[in-house]
């Protein structure tokens, strides 16, 4: 049986309707930027989230950019983050002009280590953007001590943590604001690129809806100068069409986990650890293994789909060999990046698929 890696048809097809009908009232009342589906749909993802305010964006980044630009981070400044994220993480913080500076993770939640934060804190650092990574929280509660003894904003990196919650409360209301990325393959995806900035902040709010829009707080009056990082009406209508079902979908993804961890127990591979203060929403299910170019090509030879999140990790890209971080700079976080292998993961992943995937990696026994 051939398992695919995603298969977003599984969560779409049993509300194509809904989707076709959402879709189509936007063509018909010609409502392409900023429609009236942007405006409902931010209210609900800032309910579904429990916070005041949402913002969309074009993208996941440009809602971690444009946030550090709101709070005045730029050149000169340090932004203190993990190096083992999709190099956006990083790029968010480049682009405004500050600089990243890493901090090694915790080797069973591959989140960042809270215990190294304040050892890398300078005069120049601004703000600490954690990542919820694969779907499970960073340890909040010690990051924002740190950030309110120093006086620092902190940002989550919630671009993967749909719905996870952190000691009963939802990503995106833990720091003083929060980025979600909405693409196609995410836990709650569009049918192209999207993002949002959720926080309690309502200035932080009113300022992101100007920076994505010209510098506009009325139109044609233009404030400053800024971006056009709009959250397309389209793409709106299809996740104010998703995110009633986001919730059933993450029970769908924790239910496929729970049977990997069972038929994994006995294997030579490393199963998520999952922090006890964490929901897990498992937007993807990564494991550890000594011989991973062994264990993909069994999943190969089985038709199995796997991927890498992320192999290389951000300080050894060479985007960013200008930091002068060599290999050993940050040893836990290149340890994972050299063993992980995430394997197929989506709503609708069944029993029988999930079985198969597993005979496929009895390699080791």
């Amino acid at each position: 049986m051939a398992v695919p890696f995603v298969d977003m048809n599984r969560s779409h097809d049993p509300i194509r309707a809904e989707l076709d009908a959402a879709m189509g009232a936007v063509i018909d009342r010609n409502a392409f930027i900023l429609g009236d589906d942007v405006e409902q749909f931010e209210a609900d993802f800032a309910a579904y989230c429990e916070v005041e305010h949402a913002v969309g964006t074009d993208t996941g980044t440009s809602a971690l950019e444009l946030c550090l630009r709101a709070w005045g981070i730029g050149e000169g400044d340090e932004v203190i983050t993990a190096p083992n994220s999709f190099i956006a993480t990083a790029s968010a913080i480049a682009f405004t002009g500050a600089q990243p500076v890493f901090v090694d993770i915790e080797p069973g939640t591959y989140t960042i280590d809270v215990n190294q934060i304040e050892d890398a804190i300078t005069p120049r650092t601004k703000a600490i953007l954690p990542v919820h990574l694969y779907g499970q929280p960073a340890d909040m509660d010690p990051i924002m001590e740190i950030a309110d003894k120093h006086g620092l904003k902190v940002l989550e990196d919630a671009c993967q943590a749909h719905g996870a919650r952190y000691k009963g409360r939802r990503c995106g209301s833990l720091g003083h604001a929060a980025a979600f990325s909405f693409y196609p393959a995410k836990n709650l995806g569009a049918f192209g690129d999207g993002g949002a900035l959720v926080t309690n902040d309502g200035e932080l709010a009113e300022q992101m809806r100007m920076l994505r829009n010209y510098g506009q707080e009325v139109k044609y009056h233009h404030l400053y100068l800024a971006y056009n990082r709009r959250l397309d009406t389209l793409q709106a209508a299809v996740l104010l069409t998703k995110l009633p079902h986001l919730d059933e979908w993450n029970a769908s993804r924790r239910e496929a986990a729970a049977r990997y961890d069972q038929l994994l127990e006995d294997s030579p591979l490393v199963t998520p650890a999952i922090a006890d203060y964490a929901e897990h929403v498992y937007h993807l299910y990564v494991v550890r293994c000594g011989e991973r170019d062994v264990v993909a090509e069994c999943l190969d030879r089985a038709g199995i789909g796997w991927g890498l999140h992320y192999p290389i990790p951000i300080h050894l890209q060479p985007a960013y060999q200008h930091l002068g971080l060599g290999p050993g700079s940050f040893p836990v976080a290149e340890s994972a990046c050299a063993e992980i292998l995430s394997l197929p993961m989506f709503p609708g992943l069944t029993a029988e698929e999930v079985q198969e995937v597993a005979a496929a990696l009895e390699y080791g026994n």
